[in-house]
């Protein structure tokens, strides 16, 4: 018997368990995949900007030691129109705070270890591979059968199977959804100028072109993460234009800001789109991260969205569990959708406000977008908000994300 199942051992799945566990919750993770398929070089490419709230989070988790080790801190964000001279700035250190906005990790290294911290946590059971067969949801309780034959028993199912998730589709909860027109290209690059660990975002009317900073090759040469968002027709095309050619393009629209570069890892396409659940909880369940919504990456905030989830649903289950309640029952679910839904609500709708302002083509559309962001670049207001929001750090938040245990 645990106190909670958990379908799906991803980032979020995985750290879920562990925060749950730091509060003395058990947790069963059931993931269809081999974990240990996820940790090879080539499995996925992608990296990830996690927030400095959700890295104090994984600090209190275990995790401290692989971001310094392995992380590169994001101590500036330039965004521009283009190439055009201008645009805003963010520097932490104009608002007197020197912390970084956020540190780049690859997610297998943040895989790699979540995994290892799981298999040591004797709280944390986990089922991988694995694939649920049939799950009963009851007045009682929470029966999932794996196709192994091995039932677990729990107060609570939590769904963290991602954007097509199978449990949130049983549970007949409906998603608003939409796909962009566009898909965003995938790679690392190493280059011959050092990055100062500045986070560059170029918007063209195509979409943004980002250009993040990552730790250096053991060779020394300099590297930093491509995230470029092309129109999806032409996806396939990029792709397959080789390393070379990729890299020219690519060239073309950073200019010579980092000097010379070169591709140093495979390209991949990832087609961009955005999906939010009319509700978070059912009966004895709960969603979080993509099984609950999913964003444009424009301002690279789905997955610290997750984490965000994982602190509060943590939390709210910590309490209950001190209290003697029942972690399955509605008023401990509705605390946390009260507590996630508008935040998840206004950071979707904002970065899908920009992703459509940014597509609009014609000179007088960048002409404007332009003004608009030299009138950022003068507000220091505002411009401390958005790296408030860059870091996680707007509204109520919980424990977890300020470093503590709740």
């Amino acid at each position: 018997m645990h106190d909670v199942v958990i379908i799906g051992g991803g980032l979020v799945g995985q750290t879920l368990a562990l925060a749950l566990a730091a509060h003395e919750v058990s947790a069963a993770i059931v993931e269809r995949a081999d974990p240990d398929s996820h940790l090879a070089a080539g499995f996925d490419g992608r990296a990830s900007a996690i927030a400095s709230s959700s890295a104090r989070m994984l600090g209190v988790l275990g995790l401290g030691d692989c971001l310094a080790r392995e992380g590169c801190a994001i101590r500036a964000i330039r965004v521009t129109e283009g190439l055009r001279p201008g645009g805003v700035h963010f520097e932490p250190a104009e608002a007197g705070d020197d912390s970084p906005l956020g540190i780049m990790v690859e997610n297998r290294l943040i895989r790699r270890a979540l995994l290892e911290r799981v298999r040591a946590e004797p709280l944390v059971a986990l089922h991988a591979p694995a694939a649920v067969t049939a799950v009963e949801r009851g007045r009682a309780g929470v029966v999932v059968r794996l196709d192994s034959g091995v039932e677990l028993a729990a107060a609570l199912l939590v769904a963290a199977d991602g954007r097509r998730s199978a449990t949130r589709e049983a549970a007949g909860i409906r998603v608003a959804r939409w796909h962009y027109p566009a898909s965003g290209i995938v790679t690392m690059m190493a280059h011959a100028k050092p990055h100062g660990h500045v986070a560059s975002e170029i918007f063209y009317p195509t979409g943004p072109f980002a250009i993040l900073p990552m730790t250096d090759l053991a060779d020394g040469r300099h590297r930093s993460a491509l995230v470029w968002t092309v129109p999806a027709r032409d996806a396939a095309g990029v792709v397959k234009l080789g390393p070379r050619a990729l890299a020219a393009e690519a060239q073309r629209r950073m200019g010579d800001m980092l000097g010379e570069i070169e591709l140093v890892a495979p390209a991949e396409a990832w087609p961009l789109g955005f999906h939010h659940a009319e509700r978070y909880v059912a009966e004895r369940l709960v969603l979080v991260g993509d099984a609950a919504h999913g964003i444009h990456p424009i301002a690279g905030q789905g997955l610290n969205l997750g984490w965000r989830d994982v602190a509060a649903l943590a939390e709210v289950l910590a309490e209950a569990a001190r209290l003697g309640l029942d972690l399955g029952d509605p008023s401990v679910g509705a605390r946390y959708e009260r507590w996630r839904r508008l935040d998840n609500s206004l950071v979707a709708m904002a970065t899908d406000w920009l992703a459509r302002l940014f597509a609009v083509p014609g000179r007088p559309a960048a002409a404007i977008r332009h003004l608009g962001l030299r009138a950022v670049q003068q507000l220091p207001p505002l411009k401390r908000l958005f790296m408030a929001e860059a870091r996680g750090e707007v509204g109520d938040l919980p424990a977890l994300l300020r470093g503590e245990l709740a």
